[in-house]
């Protein structure tokens, strides 16, 4: 499939100023690659995009694209609760020569489902030659994708997968039964994974991929091949870091986490705040577990 089972959702490092370090970008991108990552995932939640601004982010897809020169595709974070706004970022995306939008579902005002499916099909028609991710996370957004819409924009030529973060398997269940199988569901939660895979998913769009992307290389390639007990090994040691990196807001614990490993990514942007000690002695723990230790 063109963009692989391993996609991260790629932080978006700062200065201890507050500031885009581009140059950490390329890093963290270089490191990604090597630990597994087939799809770069730029500006969605975990890179801090309510805080990011449009220029900003169109120089980090260009930055990330040049370091990252094939060696992975590249998704752009592209969505907005405004749908004109959403065009804009599509067509810069495609004109960039990325390999993808991920759209997440209007957040704050709440559109009713006709709304939902009207600014998905005008955000496709502005990039007709670009795919896009659907992005269901009613959990930040208060807005869910509902199944029938899915249904009816999954028919839309590039509209070819979904990142399912509701939590629901039986949502996932009815979307892989009811649509092609060219269709990919990813999962948005890593701890949910497996679970997905299981009822068809394809692959996730990871945040714990920054810390283990080749043990959920392993897990998935292993699910792949047949050996479930194996994937189902490495999911349950996996399952408590993919539970500590969201004893806070996301990405404040991963950000806290890559700085303990030695990979200096910077502060997060206010409104969120730092690591409390307790997070951060709860990382410290299940790192040491998993002798995940610093270069």
């Amino acid at each position: 499939m063109i963009w692989g089972r391993l996609l991260t959702a790629m932080i978006t490092p700062f200065t201890h100023e507050g500031e885009v370090d581009y140059a950490a970008a390329e890093r963290l991108a270089d490191h990604l690659i090597n630990s597994g990552t087939e799809t770069i995932v730029l500006c969605g939640t975990t890179g801090e995009s309510p805080t990011l601004t449009w220029e900003e982010e169109y120089q980090l897809f260009q930055v990330v694209r040049n370091a990252v020169q094939g060696r992975a595709k590249i998704i752009a974070g592209a969505g907005s609760n405004s749908t004109k706004e959403a065009i804009a970022a599509t067509e810069k995306a495609s004109k960039l020569g990325l390999d993808g939008t991920l759209q997440v579902t209007p957040y704050y005002n709440k559109p009713p489902q006709a709304g939902l499916y009207e600014h998905f099909r005008a955000i496709a028609q502005s990039a007709p030659d670009l795919p896009m991710i659907l992005y269901n996370i009613p959990g930040r957004t208060a807005c869910k994708l509902e199944l029938d819409t899915i249904l009816r924009l999954a028919e839309i030529p590039n509209i070819v997968a979904i990142k399912e973060a509701t939590g629901d398997l039986d949502l996932a269940s009815q979307i892989r039964a009811k649509t092609s199988p060219d269709f990919l569901i990813y999962a948005g939660d890593d701890s949910l994974t497996l679970p997905i895979m299981s009822v068809g998913g394809y692959g996730v769009i990871s945040v714990a991929s920054h810390l283990v992307g080749a043990k959920i290389q392993a897990m998935m390639q292993n699910f792949c091949a047949g050996n479930v007990e194996q994937a189902c090994q490495i999911h349950l040691e996996l399952f408590p870091l993919f539970k500590a990196l969201f004893a806070m807001t996301n990405p404040i614990p991963l950000k806290a986490a890559l700085q303990m490993l030695g990979l200096d990514t910077g502060v997060v942007r206010p409104p969120l705040v730092k690591a409390t000690a307790e997070v951060i002695n709860q990382l410290y723990v299940v790192l040491n577990d998993l002798h995940i230790t610093p270069d």
